[in-house]
Order: structure tokens, then C-alpha cells, then sequence
């Protein structure tokens, strides 16, 4: 199986110079070490749009050779909860090999989980992220999960799953949460909702962000993935959430009556 890059050359370079410049403008340049960190949120929108917001957190964090990237079932195709367990992503800057040893760990520790890769086929959310590891760490291995609409419980248990199938794997393991977060609000009603979900994530409260995502109709189209990894996360031991950057398009297109809002988030 090789999944195919869907979205280079509409949200993305599809030139691979071209690609590589861009991702070396939004990951800049730091005098900061790189971090090894539990976890990282990051937005998927197109690059023009979230790519600094993406290239400001990517910066700050070591990537190691396996990463688990949770991402978001736009469309709604495919399992509600799907790993793709084998095969290769493929990017402008080349592929991306699925690492298989772990996948099939995380599917026995995870009854919830099925190997499907029709989830992955039309997604752009975990797409967004792959150049950036590409560029952070060329010969990373990948475990890409696509989620649907989850129960906190079943969020929670996913999140134990990963959490005991990263005990059991020999080296570090970076996992990843795509999302972005407000759609289509004011900038100023869609920072204010953002910051009241953001600051449960710094406080690693899931089942809080869970809950305030519910209660305050945020569009946060991502709370499944990042949820399942605060419970991953909190049961590895992190225990604060650092918000590096946030930015909304309207930041970008001047039109700040409907924006789409994008957060980077280091978990450790």
C-alpha cells in the first residue's frame, strides 16, 4: 500500500525545492536545542495559512525514528477508528515508511482500533504533518490513526492503548495530535473560544477539554486526536502543555469577520 500525496501542489508545493524552501521560512531559525517531548499539537490547514504556526512548534521538538500522527476523519469514510498498518505515505520529499512492529502492537493493546486504510485515502490532515517530520527527521517511521467521533471513554481508552504500546517499544516515540482549532467565527470569538480550550490542554485535562469543547460549541475540528493523546500523554508522565504559537488566517487574508484558528502546543 502506498497512499499517495493528495494535497501537493493545492495546499502545498508540489516541487520539492520549492516545498523545502518554504518549510525552512516556517521552521526558521532558532538557537534553541531541540526538545525531546512527549507530544506536540499542530494545525493542518494549507501552509500559507498554518504552516508558521506548524514550523514554529515542529522547530522545538527532536523527532525521533517512529512518530504516531492522530489525525481527523473529515469525511467520515472508513472505520471510526483506523490505523493504516503497513505500506508507505508518500510526499514531494519523498516516502514515509508505515512502522509496522508498533502498529501491530498498538492493534492488539486497542480492540477499538481496525486496519483500514480507506480512512487515510482522502485526508488531509495527517498529510499536513509529514513534510515538516520529513524535514525534521528524514528517516522517521510513520503509525498514522484517522478518528472519527469518539466517546470520551473511548477517547481514554485509545489513549491507554498508546500509552502501554510506547512502554513496550524500545526507543522514544513523538506523538502527534493534528487539528485546527475555531472555524469560521470572528478573530475575536475565535481566540476567546481557542484560549478556553487551549488552556485545558496546558493544564493536561481531557476529559475537561472534552468537555468544554462540548459545552461551548467550539469547531475545534481535532478535540478526538488531541484528547486521545492528552490521555496517552498524561499516563506517560507529562504533565504541562506550552502554547509556542497561535494564529488565526485572519492574520494572513486581513479578513477577520470569518476566521480559522491555529495552535502549536509542546507536551511534556
Amino acid at each position: 500500500m502506498i497512499r499517495k500525496a493528495q494535497f501537493a501542489g493545492t495546499w502545498y508545493p508540489a516541487e520539492p525545492t520549492a516545498l523545502r524552501a518554504d518549510l525552512t521560512g516556517y521552521l526558521g531559525r532558532t538557537s534553541r536545542k531541540p526538545e525531546r517531548v512527549c507530544g506536540v499539537i499542530a494545525p493542518h490547514a494549507g501552509f500559507m495559512y498554518s504552516g508558521p504556526v506548524a514550523g514554529a512548534v515542529y522547530a522545538r521538538v527532536e523527532v525521533p525514528e517512529v512518530v504516531v500522527v492522530l489525525s481527523v476523519n473529515h469525511r467520515g469514510i472508513g472505520a471510526p477508528a483506523a490505523i493504516m498498518a503497513r505500506g508507505f505515505w508518500e510526499t514531494p520529499l519523498g516516502r514515509v515508511p508505515v512502522e509496522e512492529d508498533f502498529a501491530r502492537r498498538l492493534l492488539r493493546n486497542s480492540p477499538r482500533l481496525e486496519d483500514d486504510d480507506r480512512a487515510h485515502l482522502k485526508e488531509h490532515s495527517l498529510e499536513m504533518q509529514l513534510p515538516f517530520l520529513q524535514v525534521r527527521n528524514p528517516g522517521f517511521r510513520l503509525v498514522p490513526i484517522c478518528l472519527q467521533r469518539l466517546t470520551y471513554p473511548a477517547c481514554r481508552e485509545l489513549g491507554s492503548a498508546l500509552a502501554q504500546s510506547i512502554r513496550e517499544t524500545t526507543g522514544q516515540v513523538l506523538l502527534v495530535a493534528s487539528t485546527d482549532m475555531t472555524h469560521f467565527e470572528s478573530q475575536d470569538t475565535a481566540r476567546s473560544q481557542d484560549m478556553s480550550a487551549i488552556r485545558r490542554i496546558q493544564e493536561m485535562d481531557p476529559e475537561g477539554l472534552y468537555q468544554t469543547v462540548q459545552d461551548k460549541r467550539i469547531s475545534m475540528c481535532g478535540v478526538i486526536p488531541t484528547t486521545a493523546l492528552l490521555c496517552a500523554a498524561g499516563e506517560l508522565g507529562a504533565r504541562e502543555g506550552e502554547l509556542v504559537r497561535y494564529a488565526t488566517s485572519g492574520d494572513v487574508s486581513g479578513d477577520l469577520a470569518s476566521v480559522v484558528g491555529y495552535a502549536g502546543i509542546l507536551l511534556r
